[in-house]
């Protein structure tokens, strides 16, 4: 039993990861944050943690989705930049339509190792950990699709600095 639920958070840098948690047939969020030994839990789904942070950026996760549509051509399980300046990418584990949907930080990752029985343990750079009911291949799929948006994203905008 979770005894301390927050009513809102707010992505930030130290933000690891958004996970999707079932309690009694509702879903709400587990925050793992860099630097943090014990995990926050919040009140809301992890599809609106994260258009909450967008908006607060000053757009939405729709409007991140199609700009990552726009850079990239990716239009399934798109990965986003909630704040590009602040290296906040991230991408979800599934389809952001599914409720059991979790979001990583593209920026904290370290190790990608299989787990078992078509789950995938993801090692942060603080050595902390995370395994999902994700296939190892799904997950590695999503950590390139990120870079290569990271990559053109930031092109993009080396581009307009210099012109």
């Amino acid at each position: 039993m979770i005894k301390d639920i927050k009513l809102n958070y707010e992505v930030n840098p130290e933000t690891l990861a958004v996970i999707a948690k079932e309690i009694n047939g509702q879903y709400i969020s587990e925050i793992m944050e860099n630097g943090e030994l014990a995990d926050y839990y919040v009140n809301q789904s992890p599809r609106k943690v994260m258009d909450y942070a967008c908006k607060y950026f000053g757009s939405s996760l729709k409007g991140r989705q199609d700009g990552t549509k726009n850079v990239c051509g990716i239009t399934h399980k798109a990965p986003i930049s909630i704040d590009y300046s602040s290296g906040m990418y991230f991408f979800p584990t599934t389809s952001p339509q599914n409720p059991n949907c979790s979001w990583i930080s593209h920026s904290h990752i370290d190790q990608i190792m299989k787990g078992p029985e078509q789950s995938t343990k993801i090692i942060f750079k603080n050595g902390r950990s995370v395994t999902l009911s994700v296939s190892h291949g799904s997950i590695i799929n999503q950590v390139h699709r990120t870079a290569q948006f990271r990559y053109l994203l930031q092109n993009r905008i080396q581009y307009v600095l210099k012109a």
